[in-house]
């Protein structure tokens, strides 16, 4: 009996060290996760349009892009590698009990990582040594290896919110363990869209949002330009799709967690015709300086304005979720996910009635800050997903805190873990900075465009 309740106080010691370091890793592995998934597509959009058009500047553009996407995906693979023994190291009592169950989805996706892989070198070692067609062809595996990739994780991930696909017995073990089944669980489907568009979304703000600074700072040339509006053109259609991904989402979350949804909106009471409820603070059972819409809540999740919404009075006080870090967290999405569509919204008008209005600089300004904005929409977005299942580590099955490592020095692990991508990120910065300068010291300036030219000169029309 000592021995037990050593163990069981070490893994409690454990638990805190654990959650921060699966946190940084996934925070910081999933913005490069997104480049991986956007980025080849739009750097080969971007390569088809430099050849039909014969446009120097979009050739330029493209070459460049590819070789910052090449530093990227390295990155991505150091900190996607430290994520899969972290998942063995961490967590080894979810590993060894659901393992044979969920860990289908991760190896498939190493699959496509080594594809993924091979095509990146393939498509940046051929440039110029491959005619156009076929380069631009060798982009397809490396493209569709990318989406597959999140598929297989986002799935696990699923997964874990609901878990299907076999059944315990009275001793509690696992049995008639089905991995497709479980891989096609009712969250997968909403969860996968939503992250794909949301990576649509992460790269193309980010990469306009640099070049919104370069033009900020005086480079008005064509090549700034097509480099903001390619990738923001991404963003825009990705936003408004995001929008109906949303609405989908949440009735998906309402169905299945029900203490989740109860938690990003802060709602105690069971009620019908439940008001959707913008900021405030959760404090004794009650939602304090909130903004309320009327049968908001539930006509968003059930279309039905009278529908019954359940509260978390009617969840065990031991099963649920920190509310007050679920609810802010799904209202800074929500939030910088509407100002992003508004930003969208603009930029459309702007390419259809308004040209001049893409070089004006209150506009520049809210595409230079709209990178930042998308990563930390994202960002919110998984710790909405992630602490909103908790405590919960496979929901209403395995607790996190019953399923941490009792092993010594996990602290340790995450000292380290903080070091290598404080490391990773210094360096991955440094690059980055290097390939923008290249072409700065290279690049012949041009004038700025006039202010009535067509849009579609310095578009993707």
């Amino acid at each position: 009996m000592p021995e037990i309740e050593m163990v069981l106080a070490d893994a409690a010691r454990n638990l805190y060290p654990a959650r921060m370091q699966m946190a940084l890793s996934l925070g910081w592995h999933i913005i490069f996760a997104c480049f991986g998934v956007a980025f080849p597509a739009i750097v080969v959009f971007t390569e088809w349009r430099a050849h039909r058009r014969g446009n120097r500047d979009l050739h330029e553009l493209a070459h460049t892009w590819a070789k910052a996407m090449g530093v990227l995906f390295a990155a991505g693979a150091v900190s996607g590698t430290l994520l899969s023994f972290e998942m063995g190291i961490l967590w080894p009592v979810l590993m060894d009990t659901y393992g044979e169950v969920f860990g289908f989805p991760f190896l498939l996706e190493g699959f496509s990582f080594f594809i993924e892989a091979i095509f990146v070198g393939v498509y940046l070692f051929g440039w110029n040594r491959m005619s156009p067609r076929a380069h631009m062809l060798s982009a397809i595996p490396m493209i569709v290896a990318g989406a597959s990739g999140t598929f297989f994780v986002v799935a696990a991930n699923a997964w874990m919110n609901n878990p299907t696909g076999f059944r315990l017995d009275e001793a509690g073990r696992v049995v008639d363990a089905d991995p497709v089944a479980a891989m096609f669980g009712p969250s997968m489907p909403a969860q996968v869209v939503h992250m794909l568009v949301a990576a649509y979304m992460v790269t193309g703000f980010t990469i306009a949002s640099v070049y919104a600074i370069g033009m900020l700072r005086g480079r008005r040339d064509r090549y700034h330009r097509f480099g903001m509006q390619i990738p923001l053109t991404v963003a825009a259609v990705a936003a408004v799709v995001q929008i109906v991904v949303g609405h989908w989402i949440a009735g998906v979350v309402a169905e299945n967690q029900p203490a989740k949804l109860a938690a990003m909106e802060a709602q105690y009471e069971t009620q019908a015709g439940a008001p959707l409820s913008l900021g405030g603070i959760y404090r004794d059972d009650e939602l304090h300086y909130a903004i309320e819409i009327p049968y908001g809540l539930s006509l968003l999740v059930h279309e039905d304005p009278n529908a019954v919404v359940p509260g978390l009075e009617e969840i065990p006080e031991d099963a649920r979720p920190p509310v007050n870090v679920v609810h802010l967290a799904y209202n800074a999405m929500v939030g910088l996910g509407s100002a992003l569509l508004l930003l969208a919204l603009v930029f459309a008008y702007a390419r259809w009635r308004r040209p001049a209005l893409l070089r004006n600089a209150w506009f520049l300004r809210g595409v230079a800050v709209s990178g930042v904005a998308a990563i930390v929409a994202m960002e919110a977005g998984w710790i909405t997903t992630e602490v909103g299942r908790q405590p919960w580590v496979v929901y209403g099955l395995l607790r996190t805190a019953d399923a941490v490592s009792p092993a010594p020095g996990l602290y340790l692990g995450l000292y380290a873990t903080v070091a290598i991508y404080a490391v990773l990120t210094a360096f991955t910065v440094y690059v980055l900075r290097g390939l923008a300068r290249r072409h700065d010291l290279t690049a012949p300036q041009e004038q700025d465009a006039p202010a009535d030219e067509p849009a579609e000169e310095v578009g993707v029309s």
